[in-house]
């Protein structure tokens, strides 16, 4: 879906120092207002949030960044530089940058949710960190904890289940192997294949679950429609988190794009809610 600027709403750029890698950062609205971050998955750019952060300027400041390797945050770095621990210290680079004395509001998609899962789950972060909205990304860790625990103790609805998010992620394989990089170079160009490291970092088989906490308050939007992301995923972190709510939502993968209205004005919500501490 093509996407025209409003020319009522100017944007700053800069460049912020990630854990070793360059990122482009952009950022509008009021500069004394509250902050949050809007992180893009794959195979997007900073670009898929612009309906949305067109939304919010005028109530926060919003700030978006290219995740390394990808848009104008191009790195050469090699599959390892992509596990979640870089990909959070990213995320908290531009956290601290964008609000230095006191937490900020972060919301991510697909891969943009996954990390910041990953930074929101670390300790202390409830102190940089004053809500999270979580959108067609769960928690890797919490979602291998589950598959566990339905392996160790089966029942015909929870394999159910099971296969069904198994069904839904049946294109990772393909993703990870060697066939990816030139089918997507032709379909897709750069940004597809370079974010392939995010697959081939964080992506295994037989991924032994970490145990990851959190009380940063979460909500996750859950796209009924979203074929790639099972609602079995999304209650994986229910035991996990201290706060967590759930909103259906009835649209598809790209909801911040063909719906900007009602992602806004649930972020704003939570936002609003969950204002954090004064200072750091």
């Amino acid at each position: 879906m093509a996407h025209h600027p409003d020319p009522h709403v100017s944007w700053r750029r800069r460049t912020v120092r990630g854990d070793g890698v360059d990122l482009a950062v952009h950022e509008t609205g009021a500069p004394d207002a509250p902050v949050v971050v809007l992180v893009h998955g794959y195979p997007d750019t900073h670009r898929m949030w612009l309906p949305v952060a067109e939304r919010l300027a005028s109530r926060l400041r919003v700030v978006l960044y290219d995740t390394r390797g990808q848009g104008l945050s191009p790195t050469d770095a090699p599959d390892a530089a992509f596990t979640l621990p870089h990909l959070a210290a990213d995320l908290m680079a531009v956290v601290d940058d964008a609000s230095p004395d006191g937490p900020a509001h972060v919301v991510g998609h697909d891969w943009g949710s996954v990390q910041a899962w990953e930074a929101v789950c670390e300790p202390g972060t409830a102190d940089r960190i004053a809500s999270f909205t979580s959108i067609s990304g769960p928690n890797l860790d919490h979602v291998a904890a589950w598959t566990r625990r339905t392996l160790r103790r089966p029942s015909p609805a929870a394999v159910a289940r099971l296969a069904a998010q198994g069904l839904a992620s049946s294109y990772v394989p393909f993703l990870v192997s060697p066939l990816a990089p030139p089918v997507l170079g032709v379909l897709g160009g750069r940004d597809m294949v370079s974010g392939l490291r995010y697959y081939r970092g964080n992506v295994a088989l037989h991924r032994r679950p970490r145990e990851r906490r959190t009380s940063v308050p979460v909500l996750q939007l859950a796209l009924t429609r979203d074929p790639a992301i099972r609602r079995s995923a999304l209650e994986a972190s229910d035991p996990w988190c201290d706060d967590l709510r759930r909103h259906d939502l009835p649209f598809g993968h790209w909801a911040p794009r063909s719906h900007p209205d009602v992602v806004a004005r649930e972020v704003l919500g939570h936002v609003t809610e969950h204002p954090g501490p004064i200072s750091r």
